[in-house]
């Protein structure tokens, strides 16, 4: 019986060895996965390709003279704006002085032409103390006002006619209406009180009309 047990034990003790050996030689490979003492470096130093692609490459010959060609081509743009708006300003003061002089002595040439009518009245007016003649008197006022009525067309001014016409609200200022015994006076310009007179085409004074009814 003892031998039995004895066999027993040793029959277990050695399947435990081979089982401890099994474990051993099937872990052995898992261990010694690196052979020839070749190890994989892993350093912070390597970069994917994806990553490197996104690194941005240093800038050639070519791209520096484009962004020097931008610069010049925008320094002669300033250049030029600051140039226009000089020369810019320089007329609007330049356009704003000559219409000042404009308005100023716009009326020059009117009043330069207008002298000789008003040397004509003063002699008129020295003659009229000393002179007797009074016919020669009247055909030297005649003479002015036809002088003074020729420069007035020369200039652009001309009379509107009134008398007997229609009234015309859009020439005739209508002071008084006045009783006619006849009926083509009615409605129409009986008597004028003051003249009136185109500048060009346009009224420069309306008429002032008595009116007929």
């Amino acid at each position: 019986m003892k031998k039995k047990m004895k066999e027993q034990e040793e029959t277990w003790q050695n399947n435990q060895d081979k089982t401890t050996d099994n474990k051993w030689t099937n872990q052995q490979p898992e261990n010694n996965i690196y052979e020839n003492d070749e190890f994989p470096v892993s350093t912070d130093s390597e970069i994917s390709e994806s990553e490197i692609g996104s690194i941005p490459t240093p800038p050639t010959d070519n791209s520096v003279l484009e962004v020097k060609a931008v610069d010049d081509k925008l320094a002669e743009m300033q250049d030029k704006y600051v140039r226009l708006s000089a020369e810019f300003d320089n007329y609007r003061k330049r356009t704003l002085r000559e219409k000042m002089e404009l308005l100023k002595y716009a009326g020059e040439n009117l009043l330069l032409n207008i002298l000789p009518i008003m040397d004509d009245f003063e002699r008129a007016i020295k003659h009229m103390d000393a002179s007797t003649d009074y016919a020669a008197l009247k055909n030297g006022i005649d003479l002015i006002y036809d002088k003074f009525s020729e420069f007035l067309k020369q200039n652009g001014v001309k009379k509107i006619e009134s008398l007997n016409n229609n009234f015309n609200v859009d020439l005739h200022e209508a002071v008084a209406k006045v009783q006619v015994n006849e009926e083509d006076k009615k409605g129409k310009v009986v008597d004028e009180l003051l003249k009136g007179y185109y500048l060009n085409d346009k009224v420069l004074r309306f008429s002032k009309v008595v009116i007929g009814e």
